[in-house]
């Protein structure tokens, strides 16, 4: 029985902030569900060219107490970038924390307004370590 990937879920506190954390990555919205008698809100957003694999921020118009919780039961998301270094700068000049600076020019790690833990990881062969980030520390966790 063949399956095919839909989609990843998440729950958001805070649909503005999550949505702007998520464009800074470049993933852009491609579809809206409101649904008033359930009080939720469904936004699919996904990188360009890539609209078959979305992410879906799942938005409880009534709020969720449990979030943002630190639970480490999801794991993390996932993409791909063409410029890790690029990538990493353009998110801490926007305010995100750089929860593991990629030091091997390969792989980093930040995290969604909603805890949700982001892996980026280069495309194609690493790029050589550079400064800041080879010696730049952790900060918090993944």
């Amino acid at each position: 029985m063949p399956l095919k990937y839909l989609h990843t879920m998440v729950r958001v506190k805070d649909l503005e902030k999550s949505m702007a954390f998520y464009e800074l990555l470049g993933l852009k919205e491609t579809r809206r569900w409101e649904n008033e008698q359930g009080r939720f809100t469904l936004i699919f957003m996904a990188p360009p060219g890539q609209e078959e694999t979305p992410l879906e921020l799942t938005y409880n118009w009534d709020g969720d107490d449990a979030l943002p919780d630190d639970s480490r039961h999801f794991g993390h998301l996932a993409y791909g970038v063409d410029d890790i270094y690029a990538t990493c700068q353009h998110l801490m000049d926007n305010g995100v924390t750089i929860n593991r600076p990629p030091r091997d020019g390969h792989m980093a790690f930040v995290r969604s307004p909603d805890n949700v833990s982001i892996e980026l990881l280069q495309n194609g062969e690493s790029l050589a370590p550079a400064e800041p980030w080879a010696s730049m520390e952790n900060t918090g966790h993944w």
